[in-house]
């Protein structure tokens, strides 16, 4: 953990990733105005809280601001597509929406690294955290796979999808199975959350939906499992 704002400020000024900041409620001053103004520029999340909540994560004098150092490396989308495409490899992207899960999450990453994804795309508010779970979960693919964080995920796809990428959102709402869907080629792959899926305006954006084929009565597939059927399918269409 970091605390106090002036350290807080100096993290940010030389490129510190942070996974998360609290900041205490009702604090008011030119120091706290300029502190966050510079989180808002770089895009790094932050949280209103209580002084109890800041008082719970630390006993030293953390003048209302406390913030979690990230375990890993945030990578830059728009820095890190342009490198694939001149390697002459087509892109594998997974975009994943509101995974809020530690252990689903972890276990999407492992995937991830063993069918050559070459991004994994997560939402800077709604993600699961990224702690030892997590990296236990991932089998340490956390440090293996890129991963960025989006501000905004309907610009990130926007950005994907201009850059010639083709978006396959994963919806029960679809009558396509992945199986009859050609993924060859340029590719973001879209998953949702278990409990609502792939939220409506990132489903406008895909230029394609497919299903998982499903027997039996249960309603849906773990989205770890989901996930890993999806990139599975991928990499073995992209082996054919």
């Amino acid at each position: 953990m970091l605390f106090g704002t002036r350290p807080l400020m100096e993290a940010i000024s030389s490129g510190k990733d942070l996974e998360k900041v609290f900041v205490q409620k009702g604090i008011r001053s030119p120091v706290f105005k300029e502190m966050m103004q510079m989180l808002k520029d770089a895009e790094i999340p932050y949280q209103f809280v209580p002084l109890e909540k800041l008082n719970r994560l630390t006993r030293k004098n953390h003048q209302g601001v406390v913030a979690i150092i990230s375990p890993i490396i945030f990578h830059n989308l728009e820095q890190l597509l342009p490198g694939i495409f001149e390697s002459g490899r087509d892109p594998l992207v997974l975009i994943l929406d509101k995974i809020t899960d530690v252990r689903n999450f972890g276990a999407i990453l492992r995937t991830a690294s063993c069918t050559g994804v070459d991004a994994v795309v997560i939402p800077s508010k709604n993600s699961a955290q990224l702690n030892a779970e997590t990296i236990k979960s991932s089998a340490g693919a956390l440090f293996k796979v890129p991963l960025c964080r989006s501000e905004n995920l309907k610009l990130t796809l926007e950005f994907l999808s201009s850059s010639g990428l083709k978006l396959v959102a994963a919806t029960e709402k679809s009558d396509v199975s992945i199986f009859e869907q050609d993924m060859s080629g340029p590719l973001g792959v879209i998953m949702g959350s278990e409990g609502s899926g792939v939220s409506g305006e990132y489903l406008k954006r895909a230029d394609t939906k497919v299903m998982i084929p499903m027997q039996g009565e249960i309603a849906s597939l773990n989205v770890s499992v989901a996930a890993g059927v999806m990139l599975y399918e991928v990499f073995r269409q992209r082996l054919a």
